[in-house]
């Protein structure tokens, strides 16, 4: 299994390292007399089987996490429960990642690849099955936290493993595969929900997507290796303790003020703006606690990943990124529904080919990435997202619907040119030691992102259709300005990615390296 340079027979290599699973080692550990060698730039079949299956089941949890949105209005009725209350099933599964992926970093240096892996799969599994028989809204809603547990979870693993088994040279390619769980599994979730609300009752989102993982929870079970772990630092309580209301107020506040625009126009929710000010005091706290165990390496989340020019700016990049997709996400099937008139089904089959063209895309990218560097990807990837958000904040109400197909595919190639690079850019110089944690943070800022994104879209949006509305203007004009300043704010923001596209350099062999 490759687990970064090593030597052979006291001679440096500069291919992976291949062991058996009987004889697992630590990385940097040198190999034993006789082990294998893969040449450099090639990947052996057991970390081939190995990504494919943390592939297949992040397809499975990320799937998941999209699926449950078209359904609320459903479980609405099934349970008795208000809209308020119904979209926690949403909030409270956002809160949980939220708190869990910044303790993936801790995880996964403490406990072995298997382990870490068993303990996603089997929290998702165990989540999905109590979802399908839950028989009140209290214990689905408990089912959505222990789901989100392990969704949390699989990421971060799935990266941290391709970082540890993948030679830089081949990263962008391998990486493209990644973009493919990311992009398609999502833009899937309506749609294959939509279909089978039409024809099957609510709980068949979840014993459907159970077969699936119980296949690839046995199937990581035999094939997964168990590599030796990395370190036996213990669990940082205090950290835990600050990390709860500092990541998880900072998701809920940002979610309560982007959470809808039913309320417009009567000021921010007094209870996000004390969830925002408490995550702020937690968040500074817990980054000054972290700062000072790293330096013993016993921090949760070790920060020193920052200390990498290229890290750093990517990781400006995705979230910005994530600014802009996640206000999209939001505000275009609101348009579709409230303006042009489209169901929920109708809704999901139009948004479905941008995210199959950015999966047949993303290995293409990656392929490229590994030829040419980031800077020939992301700049006209960058450059065209500006110019579609450009042309949804000129909307109205009977744009033609070809056309909002047309720029939806395009948003969709250009993030297929953003993700790749900037996922492969920012993880490549890291050092071994430090992946887990990169995974971590670059995992916990997406959902930041995605969170502020929606509340500073879905806000502009509500506050520019409300002064529409008070000016005398009929509740569909409002609405359509609200949408066009709404997507304003998200060009605005993607012009930005532009500039610090020219900025990430491609990684140096020497880089990444201990």
């Amino acid at each position: 299994m490759y687990l970064g340079h090593g030597f052979v027979r006291g001679r440096p290599t500069r291919g992976p390292l291949v062991l058996s699973d009987d004889h697992p080692v630590t990385p940097g550990q040198p190999a034993a007399a006789g082990a294998a060698v893969v040449p450099e730039g090639r990947l052996d079949p057991a970390a081939k089987m190995t990504i494919g299956v943390l592939l297949v089941s992040a397809f499975v949890v990320i799937l998941n996490e999209t699926i449950m949105n078209v359904a609320l209005p459903q479980l609405m009725v099934a349970f008795g429960v208000s809209a308020d209350a119904v979209q926690w099933l949403a909030t409270a599964f956002m809160l949980t990642m939220a708190v869990v992926i910044p303790t993936t970093g801790y995880l996964l240096q403490r406990f072995s690849m298997r382990t870490v892996y068993l303990m996603a799969m089997g929290l998702f599994s165990a989540g999905t099955l109590l979802a399908g028989i839950a028989p009140g809204f209290g214990v689905l809603l408990g089912a959505r936290v222990v789901q989100a547990c392990g969704t949390a979870i699989m990421l971060p693993l799935l990266m941290t493993t391709i970082l540890n088994l993948v030679p830089p040279t081949r990263r962008g390619t391998v990486m493209g595969n990644v973009s493919i769980v990311i992009s398609v599994a999502p833009a899937i979730g309506p749609t294959i929900s939509g279909l089978i609300l039409q024809y099957l009752p609510w709980r068949f989102m979840f014993l459907i997507v159970l077969p699936i993982a119980l296949v690839a929870l046995f199937a990581g079970a035999r094939r997964l290796p168990r590599l030796a772990e990395a370190g036996s630092s213990p669990l940082s309580i205090p950290s835990i303790l600050l990390a709860i209301p500092g990541f998880g107020g900072l998701v809920y506040g940002l979610s309560k003020i982007g959470g809808g625009h039913e309320g417009a126009g009567q000021g921010p929710d007094a209870g996000a703006l004390v969830a925002l000010a408490v995550a702020v005091v937690a968040l500074a706290a817990f980054t000054l606690l972290q700062l000072r165990l790293q330096r013993t390496d016993r921090a949760l989340l070790d920060l020193r990943p920052f200390t990498y020019r290229n890290f750093t700016l990517a990781l400006i990049l995705m979230v910005l990124a994530m600014v802009s997709l996640f206000g999209v996400i939001i505000l275009l099937p609101i348009y579709l529904q409230n303006v042009r008139g489209l169901d929920t089904l109708g809704t999901g089959l139009l948004l479905l080919p941008g995210g199959l063209l950015m999966g047949l895309l993303a290995p293409f990218v990656g392929r490229m990435y590994d030829k040419v560097g980031p800077r020939p990807l992301m700049i006209p990837g960058a450059v065209l997202l500006a110019a579609v958000m450009f042309s949804y904040s000129q909307l109205a109400s009977d744009t033609p619907i070809w056309w909002l197909l047309v720029l939806h595919l395009a948003m969709s190639l250009s993030f297929a040119f953003i993700f790749t690079p900037a996922f492969t850019t920012g993880l490549n110089p890291l050092p071994h030691r430090l992946h887990s944690h990169g995974s971590a943070v670059l995992s916990t800022l997406q959902q930041l992102g995605g969170a502020a994104g929606t509340a500073l879209l879905v806000g502009i949006m509500a506050s520019s259709t409300a002064g529409a509305a008070l000016g005398g203007a009929s509740a569909v004009e409002a609405e359509v300005q609200g949408f066009r300043h709404g997507f304003l704010a998200a060009a605005i923001v993607s012009l930005s990615l532009i500039v610090l596209s020219l900025f990430l350099r491609r990684t140096k062999e020497t880089e990444g390296a201990e």
